[in-house]
């Protein structure tokens, strides 16, 4: 049990890490403050690869968020750092419809996969982010939901894109189920 907490803790930090540090550095600016974050199939691995603790992918996206934030803006927008803790977590908890650590990325897992991300960004981007916003910073209405689109409908595409692709690397990389026989 404790070796499991502590690799949650190392598998956290080093996710946040890396979130905070692509965020950052690869970072194609669409609309306001809204722009493609690849940091974010990053958070799809790691969700997916410890998806049984999927509190890593929650806090990954809600810790990088809030540093990324913090370094980039001087202010912290709560709304999106839910957001992000939220789109990591979704996809952790569904991570047993397509375990990629078995050796095996399907076009099924692949399609649970999407329709995971797909109702992570729906709650983030279509409930949180705008409502959150509204209460944080009195913006307009349709601002925020155009802003929430963008960011969401860029964000599924960097995942299916990204994320897919990663996973399927992954998956790759491992040993399937019952690919070695005793000799």
């Amino acid at each position: 049990m404790k070796n499991n907490s502590i690799r949650t803790v190392v598998a956290t930090g080093i996710g946040a890490a890396l979130f905070i540090i692509i965020c950052i550095f690869v970072n194609i600016p669409i609309f306001g403050n809204t722009s493609i974050q690849l940091q974010y199939a990053v958070q799809v691995l790691f969700s997916v690869i410890f998806g049984s603790r999927s509190i890593i992918g929650f806090f990954m996206g809600f810790i990088g968020q809030v540093l990324k934030d913090g370094i980039q803006y001087g202010d912290i927008s709560w709304a999106w750092v839910l957001a992000s803790g939220i789109t990591g977590l979704v996809i952790g908890l569904f991570g047993k419809k397509y375990d990629v650590t078995m050796g095996k990325f399907s076009v099924m897992s692949m399609i649970w996969f999407n329709l995971a991300q797909a109702l992570g960004l729906l709650i983030a981007y279509g409930v949180v982010t705008p409502i959150g916003d509204k209460i944080q910073f009195a913006q307009a209405w349709s601002y925020l939901y155009a802003q929430s689109f963008v960011a969401g409908v860029a964000n599924f595409i960097t995942i299916a894109i990204g994320g897919t692709l990663l996973l399927a690397i992954y998956a790759s990389s491992r040993t399937q189920s019952g690919s070695l026989t005793k000799g």
